[in-house]
């Protein structure tokens, strides 16, 4: 049973974690800064994560927290983060992209994308392919992008991500999970063959009392925790994120995740992943679809 009281010191080392102003992401942030980690807290709502700042700073951790602005529905804002970054920081040890919306009413980012697929795939496709250099550069560094569950039930439309055809709050937050997690293998595919030296590897964090679930109405939330059961508190589902970041044991290309009750539950472990999220074929269609629709390719040395 693997928990944070088994994570090696952090002390030197640089962080981004998106979305960390609250829940999953928050913990993740914590428990980095508590074993020594200089954290950035990569927010949407700057006063958001300046509150959280001060929260984790009672815990007296011995690294440091930042707060960045970070708006993930807007590739602007992803390229003035990433840019201003990388003026202000020679090292990237860890970027979790953890960010996330679940099932909005219809909304779409700056770029006219379905916002689910366009904050957690999008977003995150662009801010790591901009501080791909960094973490190239870093050794020892690693990318881990958060997926979850709902992948199962995704299936990439390639014929409706600007909600041209139809909106369905939970299919689109499917496929955006799966985006998230066939980004995250085809990413270490792409490493390996680069001959890089960070690490793409993919979790996800189970069910968790989160305000992931803001926008499911009283009875749709009390129906899905009667089919999944009891929810994990954010700190037993950041432990998949902080595992594949920080464990010596964690592997690229591979998806970690709680290890009880299908994944809903428990500690970190490997998990099994879906074949339909194994096909290379259809992560490298989205990956040259990410490309083209964000202008953001890849600075790789071969």
């Amino acid at each position: 049973m693997w928990t944070k009281k088994d994570m090696p010191d952090q002390s030197g080392r640089t962080a981004i974690v998106t979305g960390s102003n609250a829940g999953v992401g928050f913990e993740t942030a914590l428990a980095l800064y508590e074993y020594g980690a200089r954290v950035i807290l990569a927010c949407r709502n700057l006063k958001s994560a300046e509150e959280a700042i001060a929260n984790m700073k009672q815990h007296n951790g011995p690294g440091s927290l930042e707060a960045a602005w970070l708006d993930l529905s807007s590739l602007q804002s992803v390229r003035q983060f990433a840019e201003k970054f990388g003026k202000e920081y020679k090292r990237l040890d860890l970027l979790i992209n953890n960010a996330g919306v679940m099932i909005p009413p219809a909304s779409k980012t700056a770029e006219g994308f379905e916002l689910q697929f366009g904050v957690n795939f999008l977003g995150h496709f662009a801010l790591s392919g901009y501080l791909y250099p960094l973490l190239n550069a870093t050794t020892g560094s690693r990318i881990v992008t958060v997926s979850s569950l709902a992948y199962l039930r995704g299936v990439i439309d390639f014929d409706n991500l600007k909600s041209e055809k139809s909106y369905d709050p939970m299919r689109e937050y499917a496929q955006s999970k799966l985006a998230d997690l066939q980004f995250a293998l085809e990413f270490q595919r792409r490493i390996i063959a680069d001959h890089g030296q960070t690490t793409s590897i993919a979790a996800q964090p189970g069910a968790n009392n989160t305000e992931l679930s803001r926008h499911m109405s009283r009875d749709a939330f009390a129906a899905a925790v009667e089919r999944v059961g009891a929810l994990m508190e954010p700190w037993q589902g950041a432990l998949p994120s902080l595992y594949a970041a920080v464990s010596p044991d964690a592997q690229g290309g591979k998806l970690y995740s709680p290890d009880q009750d299908g994944g809903y539950r428990g500690y970190p472990a490997e998990a099994v992943i879906a074949p339909h999220a194994l096909d290379e074929n259809g992560a490298r269609k989205l990956w040259e679809f990410a490309e083209g629709v964000t202008g953001v390719r890849y600075a790789w040395n071969v």
